[in-house]
């Protein structure tokens, strides 16, 4: 009786076991799947049934040998056990296989297979890659070198007159700007120009900032917030021991030579810190600074706007930086001018917020703009790359390939930061001599499949954060040197529709990349060079 039980028990483990949805094949299509499990459910059905057939055979001699009620019952036990388990097994089979095996879904032309593509798949043409990048870029070098002259002497011109309408004594400092982006880095890739500039500002005299970056043990930043900092507006002896008066007892006939001095210093203190912080905070907010670098603005163009020919308005007033320049002709320039605090005696920044970036909704935590290094970075690394490499070919192409994914299927999260970011990781990873001019389509390839990999497995390191290939003369804090790697794309992942939007956008980027060069690559008819522009060229 112990064997049989035995083998009935050794025949369930092996149904289960054995059943061909408990381990399926995850390497085989799914019309192979679909046949492979029919068949494998059949032949163990025949199995079963043939093994339970065996099995009653055995049974009923075993029952008729059995003496005693009891181990009837016991066998019936075992036989209603294993029916059970067979009905449990069915039922399984009914509810698993709609999860397993999903129809497939056709796309617009009918093609049942995911649009993937893989970037070292991408068809690229040596020569269209340098006709395109000589056509589509070249007139840009030196408009932008007008447009960046202009650009610096009003912007000049601006803060100068900001400085003016600004109360020396009780209002911010305003410093001279600082030039970041594509347009002072030479890889601009489209009209209009975009200039972005950085303008650092500090507390009046005695008034100092106090710095609590995310990397500073003491210092408790959410995970989500990491490459942020807090800004805490301090002035020494705040605590009012600078004056005795408070401290020591003094007679009745005694008067304190200072004391209302403190207490209207006291007052202007509260009024700043009601102007600059964060409710009952002592931390400088976004939105108070936000709102003060507005009106200043507003105020500083009123008294200069005699001076120009031209007109300039807040293109979005959530930024109150980013602003646009129309001349009568209606060209255009767009600038975003970003208020901030230099960290120390560094070229690091806190800024109240990066232009393609708005996932920081805390008001008093600041992002840290390293712009500055990756710009010296990228210089330092062109000193010792061949001549005329293709290193900011490919940026410029990625970058083109980017906006007009934009202007096709919409905004997303993925930006031109991203790229820069990708391709400076590329560079310190790369020998230098494998960036010549004619390894363009090859290093295009790698930028593009470093930036699917990447969104595959969802990080993006910062290049300069962490990371021991920065070059010691870059001359980057040690602080930020020694911080752990800041993952890009951390605060992205956190927001699923957001991340899955950004990979769709970048995989129609892909598919769509050697038609859009193709499309904007010039033809040449009869010796004379012609465009074939579509509608998406005026985006």
């Amino acid at each position: 009786m112990q064997g049989a039980i035995t083998r009935v028990c050794m025949v369930v483990v092996a149904a289960i076991l054995n059943h061909p949805l408990l381990f399926p094949n995850e390497n085989t299509t799914i019309h192979e799947q679909d046949e492979d499990l029919l068949a494998r459910m059949k032949e163990h059905q025949e199995k079963l049934e043939s093994e339970q057939e065996r099995l009653e055979q055995e049974i009923s001699q075993t029952e008729t040998a059995l003496i005693g009620d009891q181990d009837s019952y016991g066998w019936y036990f075992w036989s209603a056990l294993c029916l059970v388990i067979f009905f449990t097994i069915e039922v399984c089979r009914q509810d698993m296989i709609p999860a397993e095996i999903p129809d497939p879904v056709e796309d617009e032309d009918g093609d049942s297979s995911a649009r993937y593509l893989s970037a070292k798949s991408v068809a690229l043409d040596k020569d269209v890659l340098n006709n395109f990048s000589k056509t589509r870029f070249h007139p840009f070098i030196h408009e932008t070198g007008r447009v960046r002259e202009f650009i610096e002497g009003f912007a000049d011109d601006l803060l100068e007159a900001l400085r003016s309408v600004c109360d020396r004594e009780a209002d911010l400092e305003v410093e001279d700007f600082v030039g970041i982006g594509s347009m002072f880095e030479s890889w601009r890739v489209s009209k209009p120009p975009m200039c972005d500039l950085i303008v650092p500002f500090s507390p009046p005299q005695p008034f100092r900032f106090q710095f609590q970056l995310w990397c500073d043990p003491a210092t408790e930043i959410p995970l989500d917030l990491q490459g942020c900092g807090r800004i805490k507006l301090i002035k020494p002896g705040w605590n009012g021991t600078e004056c005795l008066c408070g401290s020591t007892s003094l007679g009745d006939d005694m008067l304190c030579l200072l004391h209302n001095r403190n207490e209207c210093e006291k007052l202007e203190e509260h009024t700043l810190v009601e102007l600059l912080c964060a409710k009952n905070t002592t931390y400088l907010s976004k939105d108070q600074i936000m709102r003060w670098f507005q009106i200043s603005v507003t105020k500083a163009w009123g008294q200069i706007s005699h001076k120009y020919d031209f007109e300039l308005a807040f293109r979005n007033l959530d930024f109150p930086g980013a602003l646009k320049i129309r001349f009568r002709s209606g060209k255009t320039v767009v600038l975003n001018v970003t208020p901030a605090v230099q960290f120390e005696e560094t070229d690091a920044y806190l800024i109240s917020h990066f232009p393609s970036d708005t996932s920081n909704s805390s008001d008093i935590h600041w992002q840290l703009s390293l712009t500055v290094y990756e710009r010296n970075l990228l210089k330092y690394l062109a000193k010792r790359l061949p001549t005329n490499s293709c290193h900011i070919h490919c940026l410029q192409i990625v970058s083109f390939l980017h906006k007009k994914q934009t202007a096709l299927t919409g905004r997303s999260a993925f930006c031109n930061y991203h790229i820069k970011t990708a391709l400076l990781h590329l560079l310190l990873s790369k020998r230098l001599t494998m960036w010549q001019p004619q390894n363009l389509d090859h290093r295009l390839r790698d930028l593009l499949s470093f930036l699917q990999q990447s969104l595959e497995e969802k990080r993006l390191y910062h290049v300069i954060v962490g990371n021991p290939r920065i070059p010691i003369e870059i001359l980057v804090p040690k602080i930020i040197c020694s911080a752990e790697p800041i993952n890009l794309f951390r605060p992205l992942v956190l927001q699923r529709h957001v991340y899955a939007k950004m990979e769709e956008h970048f995989q129609e980027m892909v598919i769509n990349a050697s038609v859009l060069v193709q499309e904007y690559t010039p033809h040449f008819s009869n010796g004379h060079m012609r465009h074939e522009f579509s509608s998406t060229d005026q985006a």
